[in-house]
């Protein structure tokens, strides 16, 4: 990869995934602008993360001001090369329970501004006949979890328009992949897993590996799909996941 042309950006880049990619990125001299919507987390982020990681305090779910959100960036910045779609929000509750609103909520936030700001990146990167987009998915599209039905509909959506758009845009010199986390130690499986050990037991009894990832495993597979070395790779939906979507 020539690195130091390279310009990323990270939604939900402040925690979890979102912030040990952004740290692989600038790392490896990509300048990383991470998005989120609160500014402190995100301040506290580009300052420890030094002077090649940037930020736009920006909600997602504000559909009609993205096109305007990669204008200003790629004004500010000349180009955008890697787009990590990492942002989203989870619900744990009962099928019947879950409102026609809550539903539409996890939908917007985890897939349709997925999909809409990647047309607008996509914009840019025609031009340039070059990019990267990887968006990320989860274990709840590798099979069925109970209780997260909204979030469940929205990553198996992901996985689908990753190929459809890997398909379209890959002759335009576009790569689009996808990664697939399985169970990992973060702040939002935690809120999951630590109130429910029922559950927790299961995820691990599942995994042949027997423990949690870590948000640096995922980011490492993030980075070798943005990178030269998987400029042949496109259209993949590669599980990090230590075995869990194949354990018995």
């Amino acid at each position: 990869m020539n690195k130091k042309s390279k310009i990323a950006i990270v939604t939900g880049g402040a925690s979890g995934l979102g912030f040990a990619t952004a740290k692989k990125l600038v790392e490896n001299d990509i300048k990383t602008i991470i998005i989120g919507r609160n500014e402190n987390n995100l301040a506290k982020t580009s300052s420890l993360l030094g002077d090649l990681c940037r930020y736009k305090v920006f909600d997602l779910q504000n559909l009609k001001a993205i096109p305007q959100l990669v204008t200003g960036i790629i004004d500010e910045f000349g180009q955008i090369d890697i787009l990590v779609n990492n942002a989203g929000i989870n619900q744990k509750k009962n099928f019947t329970e879950v409102s026609d609103e809550e539903f539409e909520q996890v939908i917007q936030t985890n897939l349709t501004s997925v999909f809409v700001l990647s047309r607008e990146v996509v914009k840019g990167m025609l031009k340039n006949k070059s990019g990267v987009i990887i968006n990320i998915s989860s274990m709840a599209a590798q099979y069925g979890i109970p209780y997260v039905i909204a979030y469940t509909a929205a990553k198996t959506g992901i996985e689908g328009m990753t190929k459809a758009m890997a398909v379209e845009l890959s002759p335009e010199g576009i790569r689009v992949n996808c990664v697939a986390p399985g169970f990992i130690a973060t702040n939002m499986s935690a809120k999951a897993l630590d109130d429910d050990p029922q559950r927790k037991q299961k995820v691990l009894s599942r995994t042949p590996m027997g423990k949690l990832g870590l948000p640096e495993d995922v980011a490492e597979a993030i980075y070798y799909l943005a990178s030269d070395a998987a400029k042949y790779v496109t259209g993949v939906v590669l599980p990090v996941d230590g075995g869990n979507s194949i354990g018995f």
